[in-house]
């Protein structure tokens, strides 16, 4: 299939160059022109323009955003949506706020234009490991698309296949789902980056304990000077709470376990805000999630060791880097 890319950066110039492995094409455009010109020499088709863009591709014409949610990802689509026909499609595939995708997807309907919203994960590894993706949209617009997301998806892979899922969708063992109409996608997405919160807070946290357990505040026959970095790789092979996360502590502990190049500072994305503004809006109790979207607010004014392995964790999954640390307010 032809698809359009908006946006090459860290996982949108990955995700052009797994659809051309498979046999895809795509027209891609950027406002940096080296992003371009590098996906060219790959094989794209280069644009140099939205309106460029929409002119090189085929009808029905499928345009990806992949841009950070937010006002240019609001112009884009919108441009977009004046100059797309009816049974064209437009796919956000950032991480946008699920109640724009719905009043979104009301406006492009009325025009005839299909939009989908997906929720994408994979990070910067996406490109070998594939993304996982969680899918809003009109079953036949999405039916339509299959082919581009099952190019993209991790596939069965290695991990053992779970039992008592025949007759289910197939979809979710390859690792992408139509989850429901326009906003659902990236609502799944939402919880999952507040889940993701969750987790990588309780390794940090456990970690620091961890370190600390050679303190003076420790009694000194009770201090233990524990290796951190081989905890880490121990706990990947079998226990309980093994995880992509706990695989990329044990690559950062691996490399420096003091992370004297991580500061702490803890930046958030707002999928962990909008998670839980909906526990609120459900009366859902999300006492977790909520401490960790606390904590990350705290370590902009000071670090502790758990705050740097948390940039750690980011850096290795999204290629995250820390912005600069704030001063103390006056």
């Amino acid at each position: 299939m032809q698809i359009g890319m908006i946006g090459l950066g860290r996982m949108g110039g990955n995700i052009v160059r797994r659809l051309l492995r498979d046999g895809h094409t795509a027209v891609v455009f950027d406002r940096d022109p080296a992003a371009v010109e590098k996906l060219a020499s790959e094989g794209a088709t280069p644009a140099d323009s939205l309106d460029d863009l929409v002119a090189k591709l085929e009808s029905p014409r499928t345009a990806w955003v992949m841009l950070p949610a937010g006002a240019i990802t609001e112009e884009t689509v919108g441009k977009l949506g004046g100059l797309m026909q009816a049974d064209d499609c437009i796919i956000d595939g950032g991480n946008s706020f699920y109640q724009d995708d719905v009043r979104r997807a009301r406006d492009l309907d009325a025009k005839g234009i299909h939009y989908v919203d997906v929720g994408t994960s994979g990070g910067v590894w996406g490109l070998e490991r594939g993304y996982c993706m969680m899918i809003g949209g009109h079953k036949a617009a999405v039916d339509r698309l299959d082919p581009i997301f099952r190019t993209l998806a991790p596939g069965l892979g290695d991990i053992p296949r779970t039992v008592g899922r025949d007759g289910r969708d197939p979809r979710a063992e390859l690792g992408y789902i139509h989850a429901g109409p326009s906003g659902a996608g990236h609502f799944v997405k939402m919880i999952h980056n507040g889940i993701e919160y969750g987790l990588m807070q309780a390794y940090a946290e456990g970690f620091d304990i961890l370190k600390h357990a050679n303190s003076e505040q420790v009694p000194e026959e009770r201090r233990f000077d524990l290796n951190l970095g081989d905890i880490a790789e121990v706990w990947r092979r079998g226990s309980v709470v093994s995880s992509w996360l706990l695989d990329l502590t044990a690559t950062a502990l691996a490399g420096d376990e003091t992370l004297e190049d991580f500061s702490g500072y803890v930046e958030d994305s707002g999928e962990g805000r909008w998670t839980i503004n909906a526990a609120v809006e459900e009366a859902v109790p999300a006492t977790v999630l909520s401490s960790a979207l606390y904590r990350r607010f705290r370590s902009r004014e000071d670090a502790s060791y758990a705050d740097k392995l948390l940039s750690a964790m980011r850096k290795g999954f999204g290629g995250h880097q820390e912005p600069p640390r704030r001063g103390p307010t006056p």
